[in-house]
């Protein structure tokens, strides 16, 4: 395996095991800094803000720097960020460092994308991508749960020293084994949102937000949705959400196979009806720790497995604007991401930890309405186009 991409997946680990490994340490950040839950939680909504609103930013103004430099420089960021939280004296403390480690993760995550196709032939780019894109499904099977258990041994603080080190060793590979890369075409941030005025991808969009804000809803206070199944132990909530990032990666591989049989509206439409469902259970089925493990298998696989249909259906729409569609579509599950910390403080502040699914599986049922509405309007543009090319010839 290429080591460049290799090193480019490692940096990818970092930064989605600092997006993930959050909320299974929230309870301990909320003890130790002597403020509630539901503050703690905005530790993720900093973080998924400033990544969201600042990657298209970044690509833009940073569109002129050698592609090296800026992964080195997002690197440094990133691990500065996360060098604060782990001394952070106070929540204050603690937000404002969960911005700057999402600027750098800003800077680096895209670009790694974009220097991983641009390392080999046209034609293994996909694959290329794939190995990139591992880092975060791997962040998910192992890097949370590794990083919760290490501050169950521990305190939180030493997840975030483990969050550091990771990103230490990922930009020391980027500077030994990465080749000075010349820096892309430079391209306006009002260039990256002429795609958006077409309502078909703007529909599809606003469907990957949404049904991230309902899944992070529940995500981003797992420690405290499930404490009744884990007893509060640690290491019991660190092996639930290793099974969760198996049950991802594996749905995501599934999704990829029913796409490319199928097509995009059976895996979207399935993937957020048996998530909706799933949610709408979760009051009862996180009362266990067998029917936890269950839900969470079923949340693994239809969470991840939406976001490849998703792509598919961007694609499908502009093949030619594609890895800035799909920079969007990242963005949008940021923001999804972002909203999700003060949707679930909201849903605990009105309901009750244990009913947070609810409010999820709301959101979730929201995204299918949007995601059949975004149907119908593609298959009328292209009826439209079908008749329109029939006149002329004729």
């Amino acid at each position: 395996m290429d080591r460049r991409l290799v090193v480019l997946a490692t940096g990818m680990f970092a930064i989605g095991t600092d997006s993930f490994v959050i909320a299974g340490i929230l309870p301990e950040v909320s003890e130790s800094l002597g403020v509630s839950i539901a503050v703690a939680g905005q530790m993720v909504t900093v973080y998924a803000l400033s990544f969201a609103l600042l990657s298209p930013v970044i690509a833009a103004a940073a569109a002129h720097w050698p592609r090296k430099r800026l992964l080195l420089a997002g690197m440094a960021v990133f691990v500065l960020g996360n060098l604060i939280t782990a001394i952070a004296p106070s929540i204050g403390w603690v937000l404002a460092s969960r911005f700057i480690a999402g600027l750098g993760a800003a800077m680096f995550s895209p670009t790694a994308t974009a220097t991983g196709a641009s390392l080999v032939a046209p034609e293994r780019r996909a694959r290329a991508l794939a190995i990139v894109i591992a880092g975060l499904s791997a962040a998910t099977a192992l890097g949370s749960p590794i990083g919760t258990f290490i501050g169950g041994l521990g305190d939180w603080r030493t997840t975030m020293w483990f969050v550091t080190a990771v990103g230490l060793i990922a930009g020391a590979g980027v500077y030994m084994f990465l080749p000075t890369i010349p820096p892309l075409p430079a391209v306006s941030l009002r260039e990256r949102l002429v795609p958006l005025r077409d309502s078909r991808i703007a529909l599809t969009l606003v469907t990957t937000l949404v049904a991230y804000s309902g899944f992070f809803a529940v995500y981003t206070y797992v420690g405290a949705t499930f404490d009744q199944a884990t007893g509060g132990q640690p290491d019991v909530l660190a092996a639930l959400l290793l099974l969760w990032g198996i049950a991802a990666t594996a749905g995501n591989f599934a999704a990829g196979y029913i796409t490319d049989r199928f097509g995009s509206r059976l895996a979207i439409n399935g993937s957020l009806a048996a998530a909706a469902i799933n949610f709408a259970l979760l009051p009862w089925t996180t009362a266990h720790l067998w029917s936890s493990a269950l839900a969470l298998v079923v949340w693994g696989v239809c969470g991840w497995g939406l976001l490849v249909p998703q792509q598919h259906r961007l694609i499908s729409l502009a093949p030619g604007s594609a890895s800035l569609l799909l920079g969007l579509n990242s963005a949008a599950l940021y923001v999804g991401v972002s909203a999700s910390g003060v949707i679930g403080a909201a849903g605990i502040t009105l309901l009750d930890r244990y009913q947070l699914g609810l409010i999820g599986a709301a959101f979730i049922a929201l995204a299918l309405v949007i995601a059949q509405i975004t149907y119908r309007q593609i298959s009328r543009v292209a009826a439209n186009d079908i008749r329109l090319a029939e006149s002329v010839a004729n």
